[in-house]
């Protein structure tokens, strides 16, 4: 159950970085193409992003972790390849809305625990 209220957490999360003006270059249809961005990037970030973690390490240790902000970046993007109705719209749109995706999703997951 509680799977579920974190996908529903990060569903709204993701609808709500779409909602912001001054990132440009993110837009969501409606609420269920921001379920289903949630739910991609979720499985994306359960498979894809460990691999990926684990192949750049040295780089990673050598900035001392800020190319996690990359990574998650990208992977937002490629949420965006994969979803139809969920549009990110270049490199610097995507950095934002991962950035702004995390710490929406932190505050809201923190407020219900």
């Amino acid at each position: 159950m509680s799977w579920l209220i974190k996908l529903l957490v990060n569903t709204l999360a993701v609808f709500l970085v779409a909602q912001f003006q001054w990132i440009p270059g993110i837009q969501v249809e409606n609420l269920g193409t921001a379920f289903l961005a949630a739910l991609i990037l979720g499985l994306i970030n359960l498979v894809i992003r460990p691999l990926i973690l684990l192949l750049t390490l040295p780089l990673n240790i050598a900035t001392l972790g800020l190319f996690t902000f990359v990574i998650n970046a990208l992977l937002f993007w490629l949420t965006g390849y994969f979803v139809e109705g969920f549009e990110v719209g270049g490199f610097v749109p995507a950095f934002l809305g991962a950035l702004l995706l995390t710490v929406l999703s932190w505050i809201m997951n923190a407020i219900l625990d």
